[in-house]
């Protein structure tokens, strides 16, 4: 991504941040290849399939991006495929590889939806599994097959400062009284298990609560577009809060008192915690094979 980044396309990358960052998906058994990488399976049985599908070009030549899941349908507005490849393998755009160009330029319309839904069903799937949906879909209307390749690539490693972290354990969750009535939903972010990014314009502010670290990992590594290992020793569960300027963002109006502080430098000021670059093993997807959509 280039240094400075045009407002509308990196409120879209905020908007795709959290929804990678939380769903890192965990892949249907896969089978390995003769050279050792891990061939991605064009679909799973195991998960309702989208009966009804719909893929259109969007000529708009406009930035804005829509993707939206109900649960017996998916919606993609103006979508580059590549976009819709991070969501369904969960893993970060600049770890995808392979294919032609307009995989990154192309714009799509895509509409499917789950006829005669098992709603019961549906309604238990996870983010994962509602993301994983989407590969039949892919294998089946841009003929996508791909594999998953380990590469030794530059990542940074999330350790204590040298007075150790400031992050406090979330207390346990209550046991909940057989006579008291349900609990209201919570708010989004506040949730356990949930994390929640809020861009003002000009900071984000992470809020999670009772996660693991490896939530905070992930969101990392997406804003820093590098791995993020965890180094910490840290097991618990975590209420996380953490306001920061965004990389690469268009330059702050607010200066002094009003200034978000880098990534780097709120970790360590908020959290007791730092970024110490490293090499590692990260597993990345190389696209083998695609083609533009059959129509409808």
């Amino acid at each position: 991504m280039s240094d400075r980044v045009a407002p509308k396309l990196y409120l879209l990358r905020r908007m795709l941040l959290l929804s990678a960052a939380t769903s890192m998906l965990a892949m249907p058994a896969a089978v390995r290849g003769q050279q050792g990488n891990t061939v991605i399976p064009p679909s799973t049985t195991t998960l309702p399939v989208y009966d009804v599908v719909s893929v259109k070009p969007n000529k708009s030549n406009g930035n804005n991006i829509r993707i939206s899941f109900n649960d017996d349908s998916f919606e993609a507005t103006n979508a580059p495929l590549k976009v819709i490849l991070q969501i369904a393998y969960g893993i970060r755009q600049d770890l995808i590889s392979g294919g032609p160009e307009w995989i990154g330029s192309d714009r799509f319309d895509i509409k499917a939806k789950v006829l005669d839904p098992n709603t019961a069903q549906l309604k238990k799937l996870s983010r994962e599994q509602r993301a994983a949906m989407l590969l039949p879909l892919l294998a089946d209307r841009f003929q996508v097959k791909a594999h998953k390749e380990t590469k030794e690539l530059p990542v940074y490693e999330l350790v204590q400062v040298k007075g150790g972290s400031k992050l406090k354990e979330a207390p346990p969750e209550p046991t909940p009284s057989p006579d008291a009535p349900d609990a209201p939903k919570p708010k989004p972010g506040t949730g356990r298990g949930s994390t929640w990014i809020q861009n003002d314009g000009h900071s984000l502010k992470l809020t999670a609560t009772a996660v693991k670290l490896e939530s905070l990992t992930n969101v990392l590594a997406q804003e820093l577009n590098r791995t993020v290992i965890d180094k910490t020793g840290l097991a618990g569960n975590y209420d996380i809060s953490l306001k920061f300027a965004p990389e690469n963002a268009p330059p702050q109006d607010t200066a002094g008192d009003d200034a978000a502080p880098s990534l780097f430098t709120a970790l360590q000021e908020q959290l007791g915690l730092k970024l110490q670059p490293s090499k590692g093993p990260v597993e990345t997807l190389v696209v083998d094979h695609v083609e533009p959509p059959s129509e409808d």
